[in-house]
Parts: C-alpha cells; structure tokens; sequence
C-alpha cells in the first residue's frame, strides 16, 4: 500500500507547475523535519499569548482603549443589540450572598 500511496504522490506533484512543486517540496520539507506549518508554532516554538496580544495592541492607535465602554460585560446586548442600556442596574450574575 506504501508504494500506492507513494505513487499518487508523484503522480500528483509531477502535475502541478513548477513553482507549486516547490511550495509542495517546501511543505514536505517541513512536515519531515517535525516542524509546525502553523502560524504560531506549536511547543517549544509557540508564542505565549500575552506576547501576541501586546504586539497587537502595540499596533493600535494609542486613543483605541478609550472608545472601549467600561460596561461591556453589564450591557453587551446593548451594544450587540441595541437593548435597553442597563447601566444602572447592578450586576445579577455577580451578586455576594451573606
């Protein structure tokens, strides 16, 4: 069944043009190697999130956190929705009990 598969596998990459039998040898290279094809790695070459999302922000105009409500998780219909705006009910899903 390997050579099969290892024939449809030419079979496929002998059809392709040539620069997609590089980007295909490229992949290949890679998927031997052990290496992650994904953006941000994965293990020992992935990113911990906090580093992503200050490259992030760091790419946003400075003012871009004051246009961010402060009652966002009070009144999300609102803005999703258009919701009455709750802004002076207290919270029910955080209330202390006693």
């Amino acid at each position: 069944m390997a050579a099969n598969l290892e024939d449809q596998l030419i079979d496929k990459v002998r059809a392709l043009p040539t620069n997609k039998q590089q980007e295909a040898l490229r992949l290949l290279d890679t998927l031997a190697s052990g290496a992650s094809s994904e953006p941000h790695g994965t293990g020992a070459n992935r990113r911990p999130i906090w580093e992503i999302v200050e490259e992030v922000n760091a790419a946003l105009p400075a003012d871009t956190w004051e246009n961010v409500p402060s009652d966002g998780s009070i009144n999300l219909e609102h803005y999703l929705y258009g919701a009455p705006n709750r802004i002076g009910e207290p919270h029910r899903g955080f209330q202390r009990s006693n």
